[in-house]
Order: C-alpha cells, then structure tokens, then sequence
C-alpha cells in the first residue's frame, strides 16, 4: 500500500513563526516533501480552509497540523468547527502542540482530532517528529479523495 496516498498540500496552523518554519524545514528533509502552506491563527484557518477572501485559490490541504495555543480562536475551537463541517471533517488533523495537559489531550480526541503530538523541546527532535507525521500520512495511511 505504500505511496497510495502521497501528501501533496500540509497546511501549519500556527502563531509561532518558528515553529512554522522548522516544521516547513523538516518537511524539506523528506523524499518527496509536500507544499507547505501556513496561516498563524484559527481564523485565517478557517477562511483558508473553506476558500475564502484571499484563500480562494488555494489548494484543499490533505493534512492540518494544528496548534493548540492561538490569539483569535483557539485551535480547540479550529477543530471543533472543521469535523462540524461536512465538507471538511475528512481532512486529517494533527494536533500539534506544547501542551502535554491531560485535558487538552482528552478535548483534542474527544473532537475528532486523528491524532495528538507533543511539540517536543528540542530541533532535532522537533524535526524527527514532523518527518514521522509526514511519513505516516504519506507512506502508511491511505487519505481521502479530495
């Protein structure tokens, strides 16, 4: 079943710059690293997602990573409203966050998130993990037809 559902468009759902960019980084060290789009808050996500104002033309993402901790609209709240929305509940999410509390962890899957990271503290690390995320949906899951 391997390479049956290659990632072509990640979209990062962050309001840290640099975690956006060592995600982007991370995903460049893969052998076919999908276009990377980013937004820095639920809001924009949202619009992004369901092609709104300047979003308009952007591809439909085969995969959310989402922070949890972001001004506007929570990433709580960001997921809840994706798997309300019948047109976009089968986009794989990945919460992808610093949060190890219990709650968020609980809340995130209780939402239908696919699956919960821990951001982890260091680069190297940090990268490994975006690159197994990416490895997973890309070489192991098959994903929906867009």
């Amino acid at each position: 079943m391997s390479g049956l559902s290659r990632l072509q468009h990640v979209l990062v759902v962050d309001d840290d710059p640099a975690d956006t960019m060592m995600i982007e980084e991370a995903l460049l060290g893969v052998s076919a690293p999908p276009v990377v789009h980013s937004v820095e808050d639920g809001r924009e996500a949202l619009d992004y997602l369901r092609q709104h104002g300047r979003y308009a033309d952007m591809p439909r993402p085969d995969l959310v990573l989402l922070d949890l901790n972001m001004p506007r609209m929570s990433g709580h709240e960001v997921l809840n409203e994706i798997k309300a929305d019948d047109d976009l509940k089968s986009i794989p999410i990945v919460v992808l966050t610093t949060s190890t509390a219990a709650p968020d962890i609980t809340a995130s899957y209780a939402s239908h998130a696919n699956a919960y990271v821990s951001k982890p503290m260091d680069l190297e690390s940090f990268e490994a993990a975006v690159r197994q995320i990416n490895n997973f949906y890309s070489e192991i899951a098959i994903l929906p037809a867009p």
